[in-house]
């Protein structure tokens, strides 16, 4: 089930939902739906087996103009859910940006637009960092904090990227860059940010690539309900690691 909405617009915002009947902040899409121009949100309904796709329909039918919807009945995992959304962008919708946003907006639909406006002179790609700090509001479980800081550095180690936050659901794109990130399945269903970065280094070259990124603390993140990602996924993480570490020896 595909519904296209056909218009220019500056930025399209890719979000994937997976049994999100009762987790969707329906008062702040509207309100920024309501307040905002040229920007187009495009839900990716992965296979969810609650009412997702109908609280998603009444939503696109009050802002027929600024919703895509996709929708396929067997779900296929966030890494496919961005990647499938992305590629429907890019063949259907005329953008200049490209992003993919958590359902719940723990990052709002506001900051990732003003994230965006740093994509500009050589930068291609910027992406959100839950950094704590006065004058930002950002608020995570402890114990969920402390494992995403292990991870992270492990990550950051094992791959030698100077990033503080790999796994922020809040990354935008040039269209040409979306072009060549999003074209092949990934590895991980969970761990695709992490391949992100290794396509770019291996599309630019590492010294390039990293004056085309640009890391963007955020203001304010706040967790929302708990993660859909499985306990027992931290032992095949670092499998999954192992194998895109392995993508930059190709």
């Amino acid at each position: 089930m595909q519904k296209t909405v056909k218009e220019t617009t500056t930025t399209c915002i890719v979000i994937p939902c997976y049994n999100e009947e009762k987790g969707l902040p329906l008062a702040e899409y509207e309100s920024f739906l309501q307040n905002t121009e040229h920007i187009i949100l495009a839900f990716v309904n992965d296979g969810s087996s609650d009412n997702t796709l109908v609280v998603l329909e009444k939503l696109k039918s009050k802002f027929p103009a600024k919703i895509n919807l996709i929708s396929y009945d067997k779900n296929k995992g966030k890494a496919e859910a961005v990647r499938f959304g992305m590629q429907y962008c890019l063949k259907h919708i005329d953008f200049k940006y490209i992003a993919y946003l958590d359902a719940d907006l723990a990052t709002s639909l506001e900051e990732c637009s003003e994230i965006a406006l740093n994509l500009k002179n050589d930068i291609t790609f910027v992406f959100g960092s839950r950094i704590k700090r006065i004058g930002a509001n950002i608020d995570r479980k402890r114990s969920r904090f402390l494992i995403g800081r292990i991870i992270a550095t492990a990550i950051s180690t094992i791959l030698k990227l100077p990033v503080y936050d790999t796994q922020c659901g809040c990354k935008v794109f040039t269209k040409d860059l979306a072009k060549e990130v999003f074209t092949t399945p990934f590895i991980s269903k969970w761990l695709f940010d992490v391949e992100i970065f290794q396509r770019i280094l291996a599309l630019y070259g590492r010294e390039k690539a990293l004056n085309k990124m640009m890391e963007i603390p955020l203001k304010s993140w706040i967790e929302k309900g708990d993660s859909k990602v499985k306990t027992s996924y931290i032992f095949k993480l670092w499998i999954d690691l192992f194998r895109i570490r392995q993508l930059s020896k190709n």
